[in-house]
């Protein structure tokens, strides 16, 4: 199965400009578990997709899109699993390509994030979430969905949007001002907010999107939903102006807990993977 459906001249790992890796995990998924389906329906959605992209008027696929196999699950705990998506990550950043992560729960994001740290100094992410992720640790693991954020902030900088759920110990993180982060209120409430938030970004950009970033209205189908949040188009816009001021070196999409016969949500997610494939090829 690979991204798209696509005939496999535009598959092939050397020409492509796109890998993308499914990571079907969610050892430490606290509400609802099932992100773990998530790869598998993103990519069945996909191929049900129109490859001309009519936002942009193209075909993103000619660009090259290379589906590697599921990474297997560590069963030995979730700072191993870290560490196994870092490796493959950096093995497929390493060959100049973009790396798209599929997931999955959203503590994988670090794993991605160590890896391009290594190959791009001076990366920034830009996180798009309804929650902080911003625990020192959760259920006793630092390496939890809830604590990814702050595992990232300890290299790099990060940037938050859509944020509209956190406890105390994180409010209290974002007051020592070692991380921006703009509430889901902030874009709704209208104005030029996508200015505010990219405004500092340039250079190199990693981006991770846990899909409860979006109004569950929506997005119905992740573990941890949240009322209120982003429209697709906001979403949209957002992504946009970042691919635009910065080199986004990769990105994941991750959280989709699929619903069985709801398909709608999982289509979204495809479509939003294609969609951010094109601007970057956009932009190149």
């Amino acid at each position: 199965m690979n991204f798209g459906g696509i005939a496999p001249a535009f598959t092939i790992y050397k020409k492509a400009a796109f890998v993308v890796i499914p990571v079907p995990y969610d050892l430490t998924s606290t509400y609802q578990s099932g992100s773990r389906r998530g790869p598998g329906a993103i990519l069945d959605a996909s191929g049900n997709m129109e490859l001309y992209d009519e936002e942009l008027r193209k075909e993103t696929y000619r660009s090259g899109i290379h589906t590697l196999p599921p990474l297997e699950a560590d069963a030995r705990g979730p700072a191993e699993m870290v560490d196994s998506v870092r490796r493959t990550i950096s093995r497929v950043a390493a060959d100049g390509k973009i790396p798209v992560m599929l997931g999955g729960e959203h503590s994988i994001s670090f794993g991605a994030v160590q890896a391009m740290k290594e190959i791009y100094p001076e990366i920034t992410v830009l996180q798009l979430d309804a929650h902080a992720d911003l625990r020192d640790a959760y259920q006793g693991t630092p390496y939890s969905h809830a604590s990814v954020a702050r595992r990232i902030t300890g290299i790099c900088p990060l940037i938050q949007a859509g944020i509209r759920s956190l406890s105390v110990e994180e409010a209290e993180f974002m007051e020592e001002g070692r991380v921006r982060s703009h509430a889901a209120d902030f874009i709704l409430d209208g104005g030029a907010w996508w200015e505010t938030i990219c405004g500092d970004l340039h250079g190199d950009l990693y981006l991770t999107v846990d899909l409860d970033v979006l109004d569950p209205a929506v997005m119905p189908s992740t573990g941890t939903p949240e009322p209120g949040g982003l429209a697709w188009r906001d979403l949209l816009r957002l992504v946009r102006e970042a691919a635009k001021r910065c080199r986004i070196r990769g990105f994941d999409v991750v959280e989709l807990a699929p619903i069985p016969g709801v398909v709608a949500p999982d289509f979204l997610a495809a479509k939003l993977v294609y969609r951010i494939m094109g601007y970057l090829t956009e932009k190149n």
